[in-house]
Protein backbone atom coordinates (compact mmCIF):
# COMPACT_ATOMS: atom_id res chain seq x y z
CA UNK A 1 0.00 0.00 0.00
CA UNK A 2 1.21 3.37 -0.85
CA UNK A 3 0.11 6.63 1.05
CA UNK A 4 1.16 10.07 -1.75
CA UNK A 5 2.00 13.36 -0.52
CA UNK A 6 3.81 16.23 -1.26
CA UNK A 7 7.57 16.02 -1.12
CA UNK A 8 10.20 19.34 -0.23
CA UNK A 9 9.15 21.39 2.55
CA UNK A 10 6.21 19.81 4.92
CA UNK A 11 3.67 21.11 6.74
CA UNK A 12 1.96 19.47 10.08
CA UNK A 13 -1.38 18.71 7.97
CA UNK A 14 0.05 16.74 5.66
CA UNK A 15 2.28 15.19 8.09
CA UNK A 16 -0.80 14.61 10.62
CA UNK A 17 -2.94 13.60 7.63
CA UNK A 18 -0.52 10.62 6.99
CA UNK A 19 -0.02 9.85 10.62
CA UNK A 20 -3.97 9.58 10.96
CA UNK A 21 -3.74 7.05 7.98
CA UNK A 22 -1.19 4.60 9.09
CA UNK A 23 -3.02 4.45 12.55
CA UNK A 24 -5.68 2.92 10.28
CA UNK A 25 -5.34 -1.28 9.92
CA UNK A 26 -5.46 -0.93 6.04
CA UNK A 27 -2.65 1.72 5.96
CA UNK A 28 -0.71 0.53 9.50
CA UNK A 29 2.34 -0.69 6.70
CA UNK A 30 1.63 1.48 3.85
CA UNK A 31 4.94 3.50 2.66
CA UNK A 32 4.62 7.17 2.45
CA UNK A 33 5.72 8.50 -1.09
CA UNK A 34 6.41 12.40 -1.46
CA UNK A 35 6.09 13.75 -4.59
CA UNK A 36 4.37 16.37 -6.81
CA UNK A 37 4.53 14.38 -10.12
CA UNK A 38 0.86 13.10 -11.17
CA UNK A 39 2.24 10.13 -12.70
CA UNK A 40 4.10 8.99 -9.72
CA UNK A 41 1.19 9.72 -7.52
CA UNK A 42 -0.96 7.93 -9.60
CA UNK A 43 0.16 4.54 -8.54
CA UNK A 44 -0.30 5.59 -4.76
CA UNK A 45 -3.78 3.94 -3.18
CA UNK A 46 -4.44 6.95 -1.40
CA UNK A 47 -2.80 10.72 -1.74
CA UNK A 48 -2.84 13.88 0.78
CA UNK A 49 -2.45 17.62 0.43
CA UNK A 50 -1.45 17.30 -3.21
CA UNK A 51 -2.61 16.34 -7.08
CA UNK A 52 -5.70 19.35 -6.92
CA UNK A 53 -8.21 16.71 -6.50
CA UNK A 54 -10.74 16.07 -3.65
CA UNK A 55 -12.54 12.64 -4.66
CA UNK A 56 -13.22 10.47 -1.48
CA UNK A 57 -13.92 7.37 -3.92
CA UNK A 58 -10.89 7.43 -5.48
CA UNK A 59 -8.82 8.51 -2.24
CA UNK A 60 -8.10 11.87 -3.06
CA UNK A 61 -7.49 14.22 -0.36
CA UNK A 62 -5.81 17.74 -1.72
CA UNK A 63 -7.82 20.74 0.25
CA UNK A 64 -5.76 22.51 -2.92
CA UNK A 65 -8.29 21.32 -5.49
CA UNK A 66 -10.57 24.23 -7.31
CA UNK A 67 -13.67 25.46 -5.50
CA UNK A 68 -12.79 23.58 -2.65
CA UNK A 69 -14.84 24.73 0.54
CA UNK A 70 -15.11 21.39 2.87
CA UNK A 71 -16.04 21.83 6.10
CA UNK A 72 -16.62 19.01 9.15
CA UNK A 73 -20.46 19.83 8.36
CA UNK A 74 -20.59 19.21 4.60
CA UNK A 75 -18.42 15.81 4.97
CA UNK A 76 -20.00 14.21 8.42
CA UNK A 77 -23.22 16.40 7.52
CA UNK A 78 -24.76 15.08 10.89
CA UNK A 79 -26.56 16.71 13.80
CA UNK A 80 -23.90 18.15 16.49
CA UNK A 81 -21.23 18.50 13.63
CA UNK A 82 -21.76 21.67 13.01
CA UNK A 83 -17.94 23.33 12.58
CA UNK A 84 -17.81 25.17 9.30
CA UNK A 85 -14.29 25.94 9.64
CA UNK A 86 -12.74 25.54 6.07
CA UNK A 87 -10.55 21.96 6.58
CA UNK A 88 -6.75 21.10 6.02
CA UNK A 89 -5.48 17.95 4.89
CA UNK A 90 -5.16 16.58 8.25
CA UNK A 91 -9.41 18.34 8.82
CA UNK A 92 -10.20 15.97 5.47
CA UNK A 93 -8.37 12.70 6.65
CA UNK A 94 -9.47 13.33 10.46
CA UNK A 95 -13.49 13.92 9.10
CA UNK A 96 -13.41 10.89 6.75
CA UNK A 97 -11.83 8.55 8.89
CA UNK A 98 -11.45 9.61 12.49
CA UNK A 99 -14.02 7.34 14.00
CA UNK A 100 -12.35 4.43 12.56
CA UNK A 101 -8.78 5.86 13.48
CA UNK A 102 -10.20 6.36 17.54
CA UNK A 103 -12.12 2.67 17.77
CA UNK A 104 -8.35 1.69 16.31
CA UNK A 105 -6.21 3.07 18.65
CA UNK A 106 -8.74 2.93 21.95
CA UNK A 107 -10.56 -0.76 21.63
CA UNK A 108 -11.28 -0.48 24.89
CA UNK A 109 -13.78 2.11 23.98
CA UNK A 110 -16.80 0.22 22.92
CA UNK A 111 -19.92 2.97 22.89
CA UNK A 112 -20.29 4.70 19.52
CA UNK A 113 -21.52 8.15 22.05
CA UNK A 114 -18.31 7.86 23.39
CA UNK A 115 -16.34 7.80 20.44
CA UNK A 116 -18.25 10.74 19.02
CA UNK A 117 -17.43 12.44 22.40
CA UNK A 118 -13.71 11.96 21.96
CA UNK A 119 -13.93 13.08 18.19
CA UNK A 120 -15.50 16.01 19.17
CA UNK A 121 -13.03 17.11 22.12
CA UNK A 122 -9.91 16.08 19.68
CA UNK A 123 -11.11 18.49 16.83
CA UNK A 124 -11.31 21.22 19.30
CA UNK A 125 -8.47 20.95 20.89
CA UNK A 126 -6.00 19.75 18.23
CA UNK A 127 -7.35 19.25 14.48
CA UNK A 128 -9.03 22.73 14.54
CA UNK A 129 -6.16 24.95 15.21
CA UNK A 130 -4.07 23.02 12.69
CA UNK A 131 -6.78 23.79 10.37
CA UNK A 132 -6.58 27.43 11.13
CA UNK A 133 -3.04 27.87 10.91
CA UNK A 134 -3.04 26.33 7.57
CA UNK A 135 -5.69 28.59 6.39
CA UNK A 136 -4.19 31.81 7.86
CA UNK A 137 -0.87 31.86 9.61
CA UNK A 138 -1.08 35.26 10.64
CA UNK A 139 -3.85 34.58 13.32
CA UNK A 140 -2.51 30.85 14.68
CA UNK A 141 1.43 31.56 14.12
CA UNK A 142 3.25 30.35 16.92
CA UNK A 143 6.65 28.79 17.27
CA UNK A 144 5.94 26.46 19.89
CA UNK A 145 2.54 25.28 18.69
CA UNK A 146 2.49 21.70 17.19
CA UNK A 147 2.04 22.97 13.42
CA UNK A 148 4.94 25.17 14.41
CA UNK A 149 7.40 22.22 16.15
CA UNK A 150 6.53 20.67 12.81
CA UNK A 151 7.53 23.96 10.99
CA UNK A 152 11.39 24.44 12.72
CA UNK A 153 12.34 21.26 11.92
CA UNK A 154 12.47 21.73 7.71
CA UNK A 155 15.75 23.89 8.99
CA UNK A 156 18.19 24.15 8.49
CA UNK A 157 17.21 23.89 4.70
CA UNK A 158 19.21 21.38 2.98
CA UNK A 159 19.53 21.14 -0.79
CA UNK A 160 20.06 17.10 -0.06
CA UNK A 161 17.34 16.67 1.95
CA UNK A 162 14.29 16.63 -0.84
CA UNK A 163 16.18 12.72 -1.07
CA UNK A 164 17.00 12.67 2.44
CA UNK A 165 14.01 10.92 4.22
CA UNK A 166 15.56 11.39 7.96
CA UNK A 167 13.85 14.26 8.80
CA UNK A 168 10.39 13.30 7.40
CA UNK A 169 10.70 10.21 9.77
CA UNK A 170 11.59 12.86 12.48
CA UNK A 171 8.37 14.80 12.03
CA UNK A 172 6.14 12.03 11.42
CA UNK A 173 7.58 10.31 15.25
CA UNK A 174 7.05 13.50 16.84
CA UNK A 175 3.30 14.07 15.89
CA UNK A 176 2.21 10.42 15.99
CA UNK A 177 3.21 10.83 19.50
CA UNK A 178 1.51 14.20 19.77
CA UNK A 179 -1.31 12.74 18.43
CA UNK A 180 -1.76 9.58 20.53
CA UNK A 181 -1.02 11.83 23.34
CA UNK A 182 -3.50 13.89 22.69
CA UNK A 183 -6.28 10.32 22.35
CA UNK A 184 -5.02 9.26 25.91
CA UNK A 185 -5.44 12.55 27.71
CA UNK A 186 -9.36 12.91 26.07
CA UNK A 187 -10.16 9.63 26.93
CA UNK A 188 -8.66 9.63 30.52
CA UNK A 189 -9.21 12.83 31.46
CA UNK A 190 -10.85 15.24 29.38
CA UNK A 191 -14.14 13.40 28.95
CA UNK A 192 -14.38 12.83 32.68
CA UNK A 193 -14.35 16.39 33.15
CA UNK A 194 -16.31 17.36 30.06
CA UNK A 195 -19.03 14.89 31.65
CA UNK A 196 -18.17 17.45 35.35
CA UNK A 197 -19.11 20.13 32.73
CA UNK A 198 -22.09 18.86 31.31
CA UNK A 199 -23.60 17.49 34.62
CA UNK A 200 -23.45 21.14 36.36
CA UNK A 201 -24.69 23.07 33.23
CA UNK A 202 -27.88 21.00 33.41
CA UNK A 203 -28.58 20.80 37.00
CA UNK A 204 -27.48 24.96 37.11
CA UNK A 205 -31.37 25.94 37.43
CA UNK A 206 -32.11 23.54 40.16
CA UNK A 207 -28.93 23.41 42.18
CA UNK A 208 -27.13 26.84 42.05
CA UNK A 209 -29.52 29.60 40.25
CA UNK A 210 -33.23 29.87 38.66
CA UNK A 211 -31.29 32.40 36.46
CA UNK A 212 -29.45 29.32 34.70
CA UNK A 213 -26.74 32.05 34.61
CA UNK A 214 -24.32 30.75 36.83
CA UNK A 215 -23.12 27.27 37.69
CA UNK A 216 -20.97 25.41 40.45
CA UNK A 217 -17.81 23.77 39.07
CA UNK A 218 -13.91 23.70 39.67
CA UNK A 219 -12.83 24.61 36.25
CA UNK A 220 -9.38 23.14 35.03
CA UNK A 221 -7.20 24.68 32.04
CA UNK A 222 -9.56 24.08 29.54
CA UNK A 223 -12.90 24.23 31.20
CA UNK A 224 -13.42 27.22 28.52
CA UNK A 225 -13.39 24.90 26.26
CA UNK A 226 -15.88 22.56 27.62
CA UNK A 227 -17.75 25.32 28.59
CA UNK A 228 -18.59 26.77 25.37
CA UNK A 229 -18.82 23.48 23.23
CA UNK A 230 -21.41 22.57 25.69
CA UNK A 231 -23.22 26.00 25.46
CA UNK A 232 -23.46 25.97 21.56
CA UNK A 233 -24.19 21.26 22.17
CA UNK A 234 -26.99 22.35 24.89
CA UNK A 235 -28.48 25.66 23.66
CA UNK A 236 -27.44 26.94 26.76
CA UNK A 237 -29.34 30.85 26.80
CA UNK A 238 -29.16 33.28 28.51
CA UNK A 239 -25.19 32.17 28.66
CA UNK A 240 -23.18 31.29 31.43
CA UNK A 241 -22.03 34.45 32.87
CA UNK A 242 -19.88 33.59 36.33
CA UNK A 243 -18.75 29.70 37.88
CA UNK A 244 -18.41 29.32 41.38
CA UNK A 245 -15.95 27.18 43.00
CA UNK A 246 -14.37 26.26 46.22
CA UNK A 247 -10.66 26.77 46.18
CA UNK A 248 -9.90 25.77 49.63
CA UNK A 249 -12.28 25.54 53.29
CA UNK A 250 -12.73 29.21 53.54
CA UNK A 251 -12.77 30.20 49.79
CA UNK A 252 -14.91 30.05 47.30
CA UNK A 253 -14.30 31.59 43.95
CA UNK A 254 -16.53 33.43 41.71
CA UNK A 255 -15.41 33.67 37.92
CA UNK A 256 -16.32 35.78 35.32
CA UNK A 257 -17.33 33.84 32.17
CA UNK A 258 -14.87 35.31 28.91
CA UNK A 259 -16.82 36.14 25.65
CA UNK A 260 -14.82 33.29 23.87
CA UNK A 261 -12.30 30.72 24.77
CA UNK A 262 -8.77 32.93 23.79
CA UNK A 263 -10.70 36.13 24.99
CA UNK A 264 -9.70 38.82 27.46
CA UNK A 265 -13.12 40.51 27.35
CA UNK A 266 -15.74 38.77 29.72
CA UNK A 267 -19.68 38.43 29.35
CA UNK A 268 -20.40 40.37 32.84
CA UNK A 269 -17.72 41.83 35.00
CA UNK A 270 -18.61 42.04 38.61
CA UNK A 271 -19.65 45.74 39.59
CA UNK A 272 -17.58 48.69 39.16
CA UNK A 273 -17.85 49.56 42.93
CA UNK A 274 -16.29 46.02 44.13
CA UNK A 275 -13.11 46.98 41.75
CA UNK A 276 -10.08 46.19 43.34
CA UNK A 277 -11.44 46.27 47.14
CA UNK A 278 -10.57 43.94 50.04
CA UNK A 279 -12.36 42.43 53.25
CA UNK A 280 -14.32 45.56 55.07
CA UNK A 281 -14.26 48.02 52.37
CA UNK A 282 -15.74 45.41 49.73
CA UNK A 283 -18.26 44.25 52.16
CA UNK A 284 -18.71 47.94 52.49
CA UNK A 285 -19.34 48.51 48.79
CA UNK A 286 -21.33 45.02 48.72
CA UNK A 287 -23.23 44.90 51.34
CA UNK A 288 -22.19 40.64 51.98
CA UNK A 289 -20.96 39.47 55.11
CA UNK A 290 -17.60 37.57 54.59
CA UNK A 291 -16.60 38.48 51.16
CA UNK A 292 -12.96 38.79 50.75
CA UNK A 293 -11.37 40.58 47.64
CA UNK A 294 -12.14 41.45 44.46
CA UNK A 295 -9.77 41.76 41.56
CA UNK A 296 -8.60 45.14 39.87
CA UNK A 297 -10.18 43.96 36.67
CA UNK A 298 -13.48 42.51 38.51
CA UNK A 299 -13.25 39.22 36.68
CA UNK A 300 -12.66 37.31 40.35
CA UNK A 301 -14.36 37.50 43.66
CA UNK A 302 -13.41 35.41 46.81
CA UNK A 303 -15.79 34.94 49.45
CA UNK A 304 -15.31 33.08 52.70
CA UNK A 305 -18.71 30.44 52.13
CA UNK A 306 -20.19 28.95 49.10
CA UNK A 307 -23.51 30.57 50.26
CA UNK A 308 -21.77 34.21 50.00
CA UNK A 309 -20.08 33.29 47.00
CA UNK A 310 -23.92 32.72 45.72
CA UNK A 311 -25.09 35.64 46.98
CA UNK A 312 -22.15 37.88 44.80
CA UNK A 313 -23.09 36.19 41.86
CA UNK A 314 -26.69 36.77 42.02
CA UNK A 315 -26.23 40.33 43.10
CA UNK A 316 -23.29 41.10 40.54
CA UNK A 317 -25.78 39.75 37.58
CA UNK A 318 -28.68 41.64 38.60
CA UNK A 319 -26.57 44.99 38.92
CA UNK A 320 -24.82 44.22 35.87
CA UNK A 321 -28.56 43.77 33.79
CA UNK A 322 -30.05 46.36 35.61
CA UNK A 323 -27.01 48.97 34.14
CA UNK A 324 -27.22 47.37 30.74
CA UNK A 325 -28.73 49.01 27.54
CA UNK A 326 -32.97 49.04 27.43
CA UNK A 327 -32.52 47.33 23.61
CA UNK A 328 -29.58 44.97 24.66
CA UNK A 329 -30.08 41.29 24.11
CA UNK A 330 -28.79 39.16 26.16
CA UNK A 331 -25.65 36.65 24.97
Amino acid sequence: MLIGTCDGFFNCPEVLACVLLKLLPDYKNASILRSRDHSVLGACNIVVGVGREYNPSKHRYDPNANEFQESMSTVINKPGYDWTEKLSSAGLIYCHFGHDILKSIIPDVTEDKVIDEIFKIIYEMLIKEIDAVDRDLQTWQSNTSLSGRVSRLNFPLDIQEKVNPGKFIKVIALVREEFLKTVQDVKNVWLSERRTMRYAMENRLFEVDTSGEIIEFTPRLWYKEFLFCLEKEMNVSPSIKYIIWQEATDIYYIKCVPEASKSSEYRMLLPEAWGGLFNNALVEACGIEGARSVSPNRSEGVHKTKKGAMFMARKALYIGKTKRKPNTKDR
